[in-house]
């Protein structure tokens, strides 16, 4: 899938449709959507989340599942035929299945707080700075989206997750004090999960082997490296092995040069106690 794409909107209502029709054909044929995943080879979740409309049902999983499900086209009909108006560029939504499914996740952030790590205010406000501007709508629906994703850093068996993020992007104003702290608790919070590694990169560091900008390492399902990056200009997946070991150095000496987790956590508490 190629990079900066025209952006595709997504209709909410045909997408809860097309679940609605998954979860109809799955149990007339008498499968749980545990069964159904595990057939499938995704995540029990990942059903879940299309019989209720709150994700996309890719063409890949549309086919499988109208051979198997003896469907005749049904749901690729339903994909194929979906309105244009996704809330997600598509090279996004594919950064986004790969998320979803990834057994391992590495974030470098020196901009803003990843959005995995984003709470609603918070999110809404970095949505809400977009020039050219999003509608109300818009900024309502992306929102919507980036805080379901969150449901990764939960879900009975979740990715193991490393975030390594710039101390100077805690100081970020947007969405006023209120949101901020918000912010703050909720990051205390999420980096007391089990699969989670969040650590911050101060600014008397002597050492930056980030200054080149974020990024972000994914492991797939079947152990496939991929890094992804977004600029200015459009985002871009990088999957070249020799491309991808550089940026997994680079991830590596961040590691080393940034604050240890217990270290990070104690700056969210001074921070906190400041705020």
């Amino acid at each position: 899938m190629t990079p900066r794409q025209a952006p595709r909107k997504r209709n909410k209502s045909t997408m809860k449709m097309v679940g609605r029709q998954l979860k109809a054909a799955r149990t007339a044929a008498g499968y749980t959507q545990r069964a159904l995943a595990e057939l499938a080879s995704v995540d029990e979740e990942t059903i879940a989340s299309i019989e209720q409309g709150r994700r996309v049902l890719q063409l890949d999983l549309a086919e499988f599942l109208d051979e198997l499900l003896e469907t005749k086209g049904m749901l690729v009909a339903g994909v194929e035929n979906m309105p244009e108006i996704d809330q997600f560029a598509l090279w996004s939504e594919d950064y986004m299945k790969h998320e979803w499914e990834a057994l391992a996740i590495s974030f470098y952030a020196n901009q803003v707080l990843p959005g995995l790590l984003q709470t609603e205010n918070y999110a809404r406000a970095v949505l809400g700075e977009r020039v050219p501007a999003y509608d109300q709508d818009e900024i309502e629906t992306k929102t919507a989206g980036r805080v379901d994703r969150r449901e990764i850093l939960r879900r009975k068996a979740p990715p193991t997750l490393s975030f390594v993020v710039w101390e100077p992007v805690l100081d970020l104003k947007v969405g006023g004090p209120q949101v901020g702290r918000e912010q703050l608790r909720q990051l205390r919070a999420d980096a007391h999960l089990p699969a989670i590694s969040l650590q911050f990169m101060p600014m008397d560091s002597p050492s930056h082997a980030g200054l080149n900008g974020p990024f972000i390492l994914l492991e797939t399902p079947d152990h496939q490296h991929l890094a992804y990056l977004e600029t200015q200009r459009g985002s871009q997946w990088v999957s070249d092995p020799d491309e991808v070991s550089i940026l997994a150095r680079k991830y590596a000496m961040l590691r080393t040069q940034a604050l240890t987790t217990q270290q990070s956590l104690s700056l969210l508490d001074r921070r906190l106690g400041e705020a």
